[in-house]
């Protein structure tokens, strides 16, 4: 007796729309090539009754589809796709790198074995008498037997490498031809199994997927590429049949042999560009952790991230990765955002505030009632908005598949009349027929007119790009965004985290009437137990300069000023403060023994922390950002290029400049608040295209 059935999970993701009659479908397809197969999913899927809105993405392997459900079904929408030829994934789930690595080694093998024939079949049809054709055949042959033995020894790819232990009796004949004498009139019938095994062996899924697009009437380039390679295979039939003089059947067979390995070097160079340009998603992913510590009834239980359920209470540990999105309940600490807002310095929280799976919690321990868990999720909702990107084509790509789509028909049309032409024109003319170069004819417009340089390279040099600027971090949302930046005229730059490091580090100590080292230790000391980014500069500082700190007994810290402790030792009410110097002359402390200096640290945009005994002045720490290492080459390379730059930052006028002449830029807009910032790019842009980096 069956108790209960688990349903294999959809190979697609289904969700509602705002329309409630319109259902989208979304799922990742395997087998694209070129542009011409996303018109033919477009228009195949087109056809179905209730289909609103198809869009294919050849860069990304993404289709996403708009139906009635009142009309039809998703099980229909994919079925198509699947009877087409094409194979189907779920997009929400990203292929591990090992499965990945496993599809670019089958396709490469299938490549360096049509290779192979490829070079043979040359060497068969070159002269037979030449010694370095028949070695460079022989040596092909033998190199591919020897690596397929190998892989099917160590790796087991048996499907993938059956075509090169075929190959084993065409190479021995090559020796034989060139060593025992074998006659010239075999060459036609060796070449020609070539052509058998290449087309109905090799390539067979090409020839698969040609009939599946004829069925539905549509004209690709799987379908150019047969008809190219049947073509040549019925030239070289005829000539085995017919036994005409002088007619060159190896080599009809010969161009059946090449036209399929150009297509099978296209298909593996768009399968490396593909993997290689697919793992943006996937590194949004590992940004949530697997499992999250969940109270329950008192205790503290491991469970795996898809059991959490909303007002679920989370408790993160310092240092760790937050997993989900929530609210602070308890607990206080200093929160590494920057993987996801792209602010590299850290965000105090507290009781109150909000968090975001992806996050790094920093030194304090925080306990998180749970928000939004699932595709409800902060990263999650990132991850869909890039995946429906994915699935939409720049405007670019909608040129290539307009002129494609004709494309296949012109080229068809062409071979047709070529070889009509050359078969008809000269018997009018009064000369003999010419078969050999009506056929001649009419296979050279085939194969020059083959569409995949047209339809790989566009789409393939966007994934190329996006992929490059992945793993620099930036996510392209759009193809038009990815297309649109070749008419930037002017990059306005944000200073902290763009062009300096975004880490503050300790650069400049004044003491008063202490020595630098006591000030340090004893500014450290007390700012040991506070978790704000800064106090913890001041710490690693002190322990880099190898400074013993005094114990604290007391600590008291002032949300956004400073803290107040009480050291160990110190006499009853004694009291050492560091913070803002606002917050020091609040708490009665004369600073203008440093005001000089004071001003000018500031000036020079550093930020200055001052410390105290009492109400008597220890000294100052200044503060400071440090320009990136690439900012300066980054300026001047978007200058020669005739880009114009510019700086925008909140920061006040005079440490604006002092950035801005490091990195070598001229135009600044200092002192901007936040909410202003869109205001001012809204300006820039009615006399550029601004890009905005920041």
């Amino acid at each position: 007796m069956i108790d209960s059935v688990t349903a294999a999970p959809l190979p697609w993701s289904e969700e509602a729309t705002r329309d409630p009659h319109r259902r989208r479908v979304r799922a990742h397809i395997g087998g694209l090539h070129c542009s011409l197969c996303t018109g033919t999913i477009e228009k195949a899927l087109g056809r179905l009754p209730g289909v609103r809105q198809v869009s294919v993405s050849l860069t990304h392997e993404q289709a996403l589809v708009e139906f009635d459900p009142g009309q039809t079904q998703a099980e229909r929408v994919m079925r198509t796709l699947t009877d087409i030829g094409y194979t189907l994934s779920d997009p929400r789930k990203v292929e591990p790198f090992e499965v990945q690595e496993r599809a670019l080694a089958r396709e490469r093998n299938r490549f360096l074995v049509a290779l192979g024939t490829s070079l043979a079949a040359i060497g068969l049809i070159a002269n037979l008498g030449s010694v370095w054709a028949l070695g460079l055949s022989g040596f092909v042959f033998a190199s591919l037997i020897a690596f397929a033995f190998a892989v099917l020894k160590n790796r087991g790819l048996l499907q993938a490498n059956a075509g090169a232990v075929a190959l084993a009796a065409p190479g021995i004949a090559l020796f034989w031809l060139r060593f025992g004498g074998m006659p010239g009139h075999a060459v036609p019938w060796l070449t020609g199994l070539l052509a058998l095994a290449l087309i109905f062996g090799l390539g067979a899924h090409i020839l698969r997927m040609a009939f599946q697009a004829l069925r539905r009437g549509i004209l690709n380039q799987h379908v150019l590429v047969e008809i190219g390679a049947l073509g040549g295979l019925s030239g070289g039939v005829i000539g085995l049949v017919l036994q005409l003089p002088g007619y060159p059947t190896a080599p009809f067979f010969a161009v059946a042999v090449l036209v399929l390995t150009y297509h099978i070097f296209s298909e593996w160079l768009s399968l490396i560009v593909k993997t290689r340009g697919s793992q943006a998603v996937k590194k949004l992913l590992d940004l949530q952790p697997d499992t999250a510590r969940v109270l329950r009834d008192g205790h503290e239980q491991e469970v795996r991230i898809e059991e959490v359920r909303v007002g679920d209470r989370v408790r993160i540990r310092p240092g760790e990765r937050i997993p989900v999105d929530g609210d602070i309940v308890e607990g206080r600490s200093a929160v590494d955002e920057s993987l996801i807002t792209g602010e590299p310095l850290s965000v105090e929280k507290q009781v109150g505030g909000s968090v975001a799976g992806g996050a790094i919690n920093g030194t304090g321990t925080l306990v998180v009632r749970v928000t939004a868990i699932g595709a409800e999720s902060f990263l999650q909702q990132v991850v869909k908005s890039v995946e429906d990107a994915r699935a939409l084509k720049p405007g670019l790509l909608h040129i290539v598949d307009r002129v494609l789509r004709v494309y296949t028909p012109m080229v068809l049309g062409i071979a047709a009349f070529s070889f009509t032409g050359w078969l008809v024109i000269p018997v009018l003319l009064g000369d003999p027929l010419d078969l050999q170069r009506g056929v001649f004819a009419g296979l050279s417009a085939l194969v020059m007119g083959y569409p995949c340089a047209v339809g790989i390279t566009a789409p393939l040099s966007i994934v190329r790009g996006s992929a490059d600027a992945a793993e620099r971090g930036i996510l392209m949302r759009t193809g038009e965004a990815f297309e649109g930046l070749r008419r930037v005229t002017t990059v306005v730059f944000d200073k902290t985290g763009t062009l300096t490091e975004g880490r503050p580090a300790l650069h400049e100590v004044a003491p008063h009437g202490v020595s630098e080292e006591v000030l340090v230790a004893m500014a450290a000391a007390v700012e040991s137990a506070s978790e704000h980014p800064l106090a913890q500069v001041v710490v690693q500082a002190a322990f880099a300069r190898g400074l013993e700190l005094p114990e604290v007994e007391d600590f008291e810290a002032v949300a956004g000023k400073g803290v107040v402790a009480r050291l160990a030792g110190s006499s009853a009410g004694e009291t050492v403060l560091s913070g803002s110097l606002a917050f020091l002359t609040e708490r009665g402390v004369d600073t203008a023994p440093l005001r000089a200096r004071i001003e000018d640290l500031q000036a020079a945009g550093r930020t200055v922390i001052g410390v105290a005994r009492g109400a008597a002045l220890l000294g100052i720490l200044a503060l400071g950002d440090a320009l990136r290492a690439d900012a300066r080459d980054a300026v001047a390379q978007l200058k020669s290029a005739g880009v114009r730059v510019a700086l925008l930052t909140g920061d006040n006028e005079r440490a604006a400049r002092r950035v801005a002449a490091q990195a070598g830029i001229e135009e600044v807009y200092a002192g901007v608040l936040p909410e202003h910032k869109a205001e001012t790019i809204r300006t820039l842009q009615r006399d550029a295209h601004v890009a905005m980096c920041g």
